[in-house]
């Protein structure tokens, strides 16, 4: 992510002397892995490591940082909760011991300059969950105006979880002044059909998918962009909108289904064509169901 975002930089102009890197990790071999991909392409970084973790050991307790990407682990159950009851970061309630999703959420907002954004990968349990609190944190995110979009995403798209994911995108400032003024809506994007199964277990986005979705976030975030909602993938919502669905951020609860095209049949000839077909169905499952016993009989079993 860090090697992405200084790419990112100097695709759109930028300089990647401008940009300060800050990162925390707990695995030793990933924290060395991590400084030397950082070292090899020379980008200076300060990369803390200690084993205690961002939650027992926040190596960088007064950063407020522009932007903040993470992928962390999905519902950790092990993340010390217990001893974090009275956590500053917990500004919007404080998150249940066995699952740590909300923890991560409020570490990301409480490491935010005040025009700050996140980007984050979470699973999808966060977007609707309601036990042990969650729910009532999500709610005081959501009325505290800071979730700007929500990115539904299909299965099988990492190597080490079968789960569908999503992507939250936290701002600070939704009026900022380089940007069209969102304050009291938020984008939602359902992507959970996209991708092509590179293998058996494996599922990728295609770039011109990707373009699709960043696109559609840049666009509806843009003041010089025209957006519009598109029936089955993008829907701007209100925070009321929100509301009236109990603070739960899945976007399929609010981009609706695909417009589906008119065939020209008529209802009563499609009708008739249809239970034509069925009746079809249910003879060769009859069939079917026949041959089956027989052969069953066959092998010594008597179906009854």
């Amino acid at each position: 992510m860090f090697v992405q975002s200084e790419k990112f930089a100097e695709a759109h102009g930028g300089r990647i002397g401008d940009i300060s890197i800050y990162g925390q990790e707990s695995n030793q071999t990933t924290w060395r892995l991590c400084k030397m991909n950082l070292a090899i392409r020379g980008i200076d970084a300060n990369i803390m490591w200690n084993n205690e973790g961002s939650f027992l050991n926040d190596a960088h307790k007064d950063l407020k940082a522009d932007y903040v990407i993470a992928n962390p682990p999905f519902n950790d159950s092990d993340w010390k909760g217990e001893l974090l009851r009275e956590d500053v970061r917990w500004k919007y309630g404080t998150p249940p011991v066995g699952n740590a999703n909300y923890a991560w959420i409020q570490h990301f907002i409480h490491h935010l300059s005040p025009t700050g954004t996140a980007g984050f990968v979470m699973a999808n349990g966060s977007m609707s969950s309601n036990t042990s609190g969650e729910g009532d944190i999500r709610r005081n995110i959501v009325e505290a105006d800071l979730v700007d979009c929500m990115i539904s995403l299909p299965a099988q798209l990492f190597y080490n979880t079968m789960i569908p994911v999503c992507l939250w995108f936290v701002a600070r400032d939704k009026k900022n002044h380089k940007f069209r003024d969102r304050r009291g809506e938020v984008l939602f994007i359902d992507a959970r059909n996209m991708g092509e199964m590179i293998d058996r277990r494996h599922r990728e986005l295609t770039d011109d998918e990707i373009l699709k979705i960043a696109g559609t976030y840049h666009a509806w975030r843009a003041k010089s962009s025209k957006y519009e909602d598109v029936p089955g993938f993008c829907k701007t919502a209100t925070l009321e909108d929100i509301k009236k669905h109990g603070h739960i951020l899945t976007p399929g609860r609010y981009v609706g289904t695909e417009a589906q095209e008119e065939d020209g049949e008529a209802f009563e000839e499609k009708m008739k064509r249809l239970v034509a077909d069925l009746s079809d169905q249910f003879q060769q499952s009859d069939h079917l169901e026949s041959e089956i016993k027989k052969n069953l009989k066959g092998l010594g079993y008597d179906f009854r």
